[in-house]
């Protein structure tokens, strides 16, 4: 097994391979046949049987209160069943690269909303203004005054599904954090309620002309068994062994990858405006990330548990490691 800064930069290339190439996978099951509420179901089913799994073999136990699993339905709603189907609805007329960048504002609703709420003490100069930045950015992605900009209802719904992830942030660190269940068997339990809360709107979904390709079919096996439960693994194994902060190194590489990745392998075309534009919301993030030495450390769970990807996450890991971009709470986000 590889150790030392080579051990660490492979784990870190592979789980951002895995997180990031999650909006290439919606892409190509979207091209196969697939819905977005198909896509949803699949990959919260799939996730959450790798992660029950993982926890059998940890010997953690689902959790057995009712209170629990009352949160979980929030946090389920929040972190996976509304942003994987938003992920994929807007999917339908943007770019898998710039859903990538898109999802990486995530901390940037997180602070919004922390500001907004009065919950957000430290205002820092520095995060205000990586909080500008970041929205600046995705305001030049969005190109509002160019007739050919990104202000689709596709764009904005992606941005809806980052906003989603911050809020579950929100709700999870006050309410699904320090219990005694384990953080595996915590996001197999919210990906299992996801799942459930996707089939109930299954019958709603209409299946496509045509039945799905081998293509879509195998496209969205990765992305729930790799993209969605793997993931959460191998996040919780870096924050173990390198620390919360080398693994939120990874969220900063996740549009990379995910616009390179449109790029290769689906021909995506990117202006100079839209790699500026993904430019400055990584800097605007990784400023709005600086905390005073001073900070609480006490609610440092929650990020992890909803990313992904992020295309997107699941109810509770351990660290503020969540990449920047969305999805890595705890079970099941991917993109």
């Amino acid at each position: 097994m590889l150790s030392g800064p080579r051990g660490t930069l492979v784990r870190m290339t592979v789980l951002a391979l895995l997180w990031g190439s999650g909006f290439l996978w919606i892409k190509v099951a979207l091209g196969g046949g697939l819905t977005p509420l198909q896509i949803t179901v699949i990959r919260c089913a799939l996730g959450a049987g790798v992660l029950l799994a993982l926890a059998y073999a940890a010997r953690q136990r689902l959790p057995r209160d009712r209170r629990t699993w009352s949160h979980l339905v929030v946090a389920a709603f929040f972190c996976n069943a509304l942003p994987f189907f938003l992920f994929s609805v807007g999917e339908q007329t943007v770019d898998s690269g710039v859903a990538g960048v898109l999802n990486a504002t995530t901390p940037l609703w997180s602070l919004l909303i922390g500001l907004a709420l009065g919950t957000e003490r430290h205002r820092h100069p520095l995060r205000l203004t990586g909080l500008g930045l970041g929205f600046g950015g995705t305001l030049l992605i969005f190109a509002p005054w160019h007739r050919a900009g990104l202000t689709s209802w596709g764009a904005l719904l992606l941005l809806g599904a980052a906003a989603s992830y911050a809020v579950a942030f929100a709700y999870m660190a006050r309410h699904l954090t320090g219990g005694p269940t384990g953080p595996l068997a915590l996001s197999a339990a919210q990906l299992l309620t996801a799942t459930g809360l996707t089939t109930i709107a299954l019958p709603a979904g209409a299946g496509g002309p045509q039945p799905p390709t081998l293509t879509a079919i195998v496209a969205v096996v990765v992305l729930g068994t790799l993209g969605t439960g793997v993931t959460f693994h191998l996040n919780a194994r870096l924050i173990a062994t390198e620390g919360p902060v080398t693994a939120a190194t990874v969220g900063y590489l996740l549009p990379v990858v995910s616009v390179a990745l449109g790029a290769l392998v689906l021909d995506e075309q990117l202006s100079l405006r839209i790699v500026a534009g993904m430019a400055i919301v990584l800097v605007g993030v990784a400023l709005s990330r600086t905390n005073p030495p001073s900070r609480d450390q006490s609610n440092k769970r929650t990020d992890v548990l909803c990313t992904p990807t992020h295309p997107g996450g699941s109810a509770t890991s351990a660290s503020s490691s969540a990449p920047p971009s969305s999805a890595s709470s705890g079970a099941a986000s991917a993109t």
